[in-house]
């Protein structure tokens, strides 16, 4: 249903570091960057980070990233947790949501919850 995504962040070099961190175990990297406008994306900038423009304080937002296999779920909790990120969840299932359901959230550096999920059998 989406096409992409964009997020504001106050401190775009604190935060694109954290994304180039826990985007990188989801096969996901910086395509694309326009001044401090930035793409990521597997194949096509799909998630878009740029700075805070708008007054007063900013809302939590909830981003799911698709991870290929548990594995990499793993991956970017560990990549997360090495980058200082606050964990809200460590990776488990979550069969309140459907049977295969695996998925681990985070903390970005705005306090957005960030997910890394994997809908597939182990």
């Amino acid at each position: 249903m989406l096409d992409h995504l964009g997020i504001q962040a106050r401190d775009i070099p604190s935060s694109s570091t954290f994304y180039d961190t826990v985007l990188a175990p989801l096969g996901a990297r910086r395509l694309m960057q326009f001044g401090d406008v930035i793409g990521y994306g597997v194949d096509r900038p799909d998630f878009w980070l740029s700075p805070t423009t708008s007054p007063g304080d900013a809302r939590e937002s909830h981003i799911a990233f698709a991870a290929p296999d548990r594995a990499a779920v793993h991956a970017f909790h560990d990549a997360a947790v090495e980058a200082g990120a606050e964990v809200l969840h460590a990776p488990r299932l979550w069969p309140e949501y459907h049977p295969t359901y695996y998925g681990a959230f985070v903390r970005d550096p705005d306090g957005n919850n960030v997910e890394a999920v994997c809908h597939a059998p182990e």
